[in-house]
């Protein structure tokens, strides 16, 4: 069970906790989140608990407005939020991920074959606190096409590979094939997230990449953002402002690492 701490700054609580986790998530805010089969190192209970609890933790992707700031709950994923937060692995790192083009991925893969297979730490938790252009990635190929979101790649992308799996691989690869589930050649956002990883989306980001749209098409930056935000990829934690975040994830324990 998740240890959720009675000094936290939310009066969630433990009660409140239970209670999002026999809620039906489907009805209120859309389908639950799915990444597809586990790749957790063996032994990481822990961490299992979490991937459980936030696969049940409401999402709130129906919106068709969302403003500037956010500033209310029904705005955000608080409740995945506390999971995170009051997670009690004994190895949690956060990693600042801006730039979409730089080896955030691979960094991020690296840490948790270390702490995982080296180290000997099952349950060792790797977030990606994402805003930047590295955001883009956290949207759907519909996404990508419907606003030709990779023009702000700066021409280092044409569409969203970094949410594709390398074909044919498998938890069950050997981990030393270079080509395999645990390999350079299959440095991508599923994987991670199969294996415990969790992707943190940022409001703040994706109002700005909404402005920017509007700027050059026109229409209703809050109407786009909100279109934006329904089309997270699975499994997604949004989070009001993620430079905000960083200081809640390190004041929680979390080791801070710059991936870009």
């Amino acid at each position: 069970m998740l240890d959720l701490p009675i000094t936290r700054r939310r009066t969630f609580g433990l009660a409140g906790s239970a209670a999002l986790l026999v809620a039906a998530p489907q009805a209120l805010w859309g389908a639950t989140p799915s990444v597809g089969p586990s790749g957790l190192a063996p032994g990481a209970s822990l961490l299992a608990a979490l991937t459980r609890g936030l696969a049940a933790a409401p999402r709130r992707r129906r919106f068709t407005s969302v403003p500037f700031m956010i500033d209310r709950d029904d705005l955000w994923d608080h409740e995945a939020s506390d999971l995170l937060l009051a997670y009690r692995g004994a190895l949690t790192q956060v990693w600042e991920n801006s730039d979409i083009a730089a080896p955030w991925l691979n960094l991020m893969r690296e840490a948790m074959n270390g702490q995982n297979f080296a180290h000997g730490h099952p349950d060792f938790l790797a977030v990606s606190a994402t805003h930047g252009t590295a955001h883009l990635a956290l949207f759907s190929q519909d996404m990508w096409t419907k606003y030709g979101l990779a023009a702000n790649t700066g021409g280092k992308f044409t569409e969203n590979t970094l949410i594709r799996e390398a074909p044919g691989v498998s938890p069950g690869d050997g981990r030393q094939r270079l080509d395999g589930f645990y390999g350079p050649a299959n440095n991508n956002i599923v994987t991670l997230q199969r294996r415990g990883a969790v992707i943190v989306a940022c409001h703040d980001s994706i109002h700005a990449i909404a402005r920017g749209i509007v700027a050059k098409a026109g229409g209703d930056a809050d109407a786009v953002a909100a279109d934006l935000t329904n089309n997270l990829i699975p499994g997604a934690v949004l989070v009001p402002s993620v430079v905000a975040y960083l200081v809640e994830l390190q004041h929680a324990g979390y080791t801070y690492a710059k991936g870009s």
